[in-house]
């Protein structure tokens, strides 16, 4: 039997960044076939290629379907072949309805006016297909996560789908959910449909695929046959994050002392779906000078955790208490935050931690203006003066202080954040992914500055979804899976595969 799609030696190279390298890819027909690889790993990318969202222009390699080799130039040549995509952020819209949403964009009608009533007519027949018998005029808005994901994939069954991708597609679900949409895989499979699964739950996929493909740092590192029975969770995992350490972290001894910072019993539900819980009863504490890691999943809540501490940047009907020395401290805002001593680098530098078209200079005092100002007025030379020191302290590679931060690369950049929120003179530091997206050897500076600032008596909490990176440059590391704290551990007795357990244990238990 032919394979229904073959990608063969596909290598994509971003700006100082080779995210896939000769990565190779088949799917038999009627095949559910799982990709797996922690995040980061090239496994969106891929797909993204695959779908056309990256045209083919912009890759090396070939791809072929349905034994033609294709050149997508856009998302409408790989779906007019078959191939749709579901990307984890479901593309649907909360105010327009079921029917208006699986047939946006391509509506049926004559003359510029929609037959409303085939729409109806055929939604209902698309959304029993996935066992929903929601009114097709009811407001996407209005319906669950799991439900939208059902007419996410009705949407797809009304393009003619022949292969579906799915990415991440239980991340948001309950177990029920989540159970409902693998067994319509099933059922697709038994109808002919081949499906592709990208995900981090290893049950699902052992439970699902006839086949995983493990993507590891861009490159194609093994596929297994689960038919053999020669498959299981450790195998998978094992391939999954098989990366040496050896010398890509700088060495620190740990001089840590007592409990500065601690968090007890924090709940923070969704900003706009107020029955939807996205941190629960989570509890965790920071010592002086000590760095500790939170490892998870994409969609555990780790970031959402940081945004509602820092100033309750994220979430509604936060509760729980925040304390700094022992004492309960005002955290309901982020100017009481950041007066309290706390600061949060976020994971997306480019467009909540930096001014881009702003030079280096007022980035740096961004966070603490007041320590360059006089009586409200800034003093443009102590500014200078203090943008000077950070860019030597922390190394920015630059033509100076007066460079606009969106010409820096992305480890400048990262470095240029890092000193906004030291010149603010926090005890606990926060940061969110602060390697995400830069080369190992701007990694390892971060890292060193990382150390310098455990070395100099802060706190330090470390959000990254690279567990290398993490077991490198922590002394204590929490696992956080939906919105809980499932583990915690030295870093010491600490290793990949047991963070991942950790995380397989909490969706068995």
């Amino acid at each position: 039997m032919q394979p229904i799609l073959e990608m063969r030696g596909i290598t994509k190279t971003f700006p100082g960044v080779k995210a896939l390298t000769d990565v190779n890819l088949s799917i038999m027909p009627a095949e559910i076939h799982a990709v797996v690889g922690e995040n980061g790993a090239g496994k969106s990318t891929l797909m993204k290629v695959l779908s056309g969202v990256y045209p083919h222009d912009t890759y090396e390699g070939q791809i072929f379907f349905d034994g033609t080799e294709r050149k997508f130039t856009g998302i409408p040549d790989s779906e007019n072949t078959g191939i749709i995509i579901i990307h984890q952020e479901l593309a649907l819209v909360p105010l327009l309805s079921i029917a208006e949403n699986i047939f946006l964009g391509h509506e049926t009608g004559q003359y510029g006016v929609i037959n409303w009533f085939e729409a109806f007519k055929r939604t209902k027949e698309l959304l029993a297909k996935v066992g929903l018998k929601e009114n097709p005029a009811t407001l996407i808005g209005n319906i669950g996560t799991g439900k939208q994901q059902l007419v996410e994939i009705a949407k797809a069954l009304n393009k003619s789908v022949k292969l579906l991708i799915l990415d991440e597609p239980t991340s948001s679900l309950n177990e029920t959910d989540s159970n409902a949409l693998l067994e319509l895989l099933k059922e697709f499979k038994a109808q002919g449909i081949s499906s592709i699964l990208i995900t981090h739950k290893l049950n699902e996929v052992m439970k699902v695929a006839d086949r995983i493909t493990v993507i590891r740092d861009g490159k194609t590192i093994d596929t297994m046959e689960t038919a053999t029975g020669k498959v299981d969770e450790d195998r998978i995992i094992k391939a999954m994050v098989g990366r040496e350490l050896t010398d890509r972290y700088p060495p620190r001894k740990a001089q840590i002392g007592e409990p500065v910072f601690e968090v007890n019993n924090w709940n923070v539900y969704h900003p706009t779906q107020s029955g939807r819980q996205m941190i629960k009863n989570a509890s965790f504490h920071v010592k002086r000078g000590e760095v500790i890691g939170i490892a998870g999943l994409m969609g555990a809540g780790r970031t959402e955790l940081a945004m509602s501490i820092f100033g309750r940047a994220y979430g509604q009907k936060i509760s729980g208490e925040v304390k700094l020395h022992g004492k309960v401290i005002d955290v309901s805002t982020i100017p009481k935050a950041m007066d309290a001593g706390i600061a949060y680098a976020t994971e997306d530098r480019k467009t909540f931690g930096l001014v881009l078209i702003d030079h280096i200079k007022h980035n740096v005092t961004l966070a603490n203006l007041e320590g360059v100002s006089k009586h409200g007025v800034v003093d443009d030379l102590h500014e200078l003066q203090v943008a000077t020191k950070y860019r030597k302290e922390l190394a920015i590679n630059c033509s100076g202080v007066f460079q606009t931060t969106v010409n820096l690369s992305g480890g400048n950049q990262q470095k240029v954040v890092l000193a906004k929120w030291l010149f603010s003179d926090p005890e606990v530091l926060i940061l969110d992914e602060p390697t995400r997206g830069i080369d190992v050897g701007a990694k390892y500076e971060i890292y060193g500055i990382i150390n310098r600032l455990a070395e100099q008596g802060k706190s330090v909490v470390v959000i990254s979804s690279e567990m290398p990176e993490l077991l490198g440059i922590s002394d204590r590391i929490y696992v956080m899976n939906e919105g809980r704290f499932v583990a915690e551990m030295p870093a010491k007795e600490a290793t990949q595969e047991k963070i991942m357990r950790a995380i397989m244990k909490s969706w068995e238990s």
